[in-house]
């Protein structure tokens, strides 16, 4: 039984995650096997690129199914996290439904889009993957659409209005930034979330 799986989403940081991971010394398995990532200890699901593209993916692969029964710890990064909802208005498309919320265009409020470089939390709660976690830490974005702050937020970010920037519900949670491109930062989420005991 693999201690963590990264699902194979067939997008595109999938291998700087995994080294992330394996920094902090831990040998995760990258897979697509639905029994495979039942029988892992935590699961990893990542993404870049669009909400559509990523959930026709997970469907050609029949995961959508398996990952909607997992019980064990799960983290969404990224596009991964935004695919944990219900909705993404992104291409018009049901997401996985795991933790209640829509993914809708990020209301920069003029300034560029996408949102991309080192921004700060705020509104940080005390969740065991938030912890460690100050309104001084920076993070690496890049992003377009965000999901809308609720009481699912664990912490939030501002970039022209306010989104969710890491979320949370049972056992599962999501990250809108890069943990693997955070440096320490990013390494501490991913260390908490290895640690995390639900």
């Amino acid at each position: 039984m693999a201690e963590l799986v990264i699902v194979d989403t067939g997008c595109a940081n999938i291998s700087s995650v995994y080294f992330a991971v394996k920094r902090l010394g831990t040998e995760p398995v990258i897979s697509r096997e639905a029994d495979v990532i039942k029988a892992a200890s935590r699961v990893i699901v990542p993404g870049v690129g669009s909400a559509k593209a990523a959930m026709a993916n997970l469907a050609e692969r029949e995961l959508i199914a398996t990952l909607q029964s997992l019980t064990q710890p799960v983290l969404g990064i990224c596009l991964g996290m935004q695919m944990l909802t219900a909705h993404s208005m992104e291409g018009d498309v049901a997401c996985l439904g795991l933790i209640p919320g829509e993914v809708a265009p990020l209301n920069a409020a003029g300034l560029r889009l996408p949102h991309m470089g080192w921004n700060t939390l705020h509104s940080i709660s005390s969740h065991p993957i938030m912890q460690g976690f100050t309104e001084q830490d920076y993070l690496y974005f890049v992003h377009s659409f965000a999901v809308v702050p609720s009481q699912y937020s664990l912490a939030q970010c501002h970039y022209g209005s306010d989104f969710a920037a890491v979320i949370g519900k049972d056992n599962v949670a999501g990250a809108q930034f890069h943990p693997e491109r955070s440096g320490k930062v990013g390494a501490r989420l991913l260390q908490n979330f290895l640690e995390w005991q639900l």
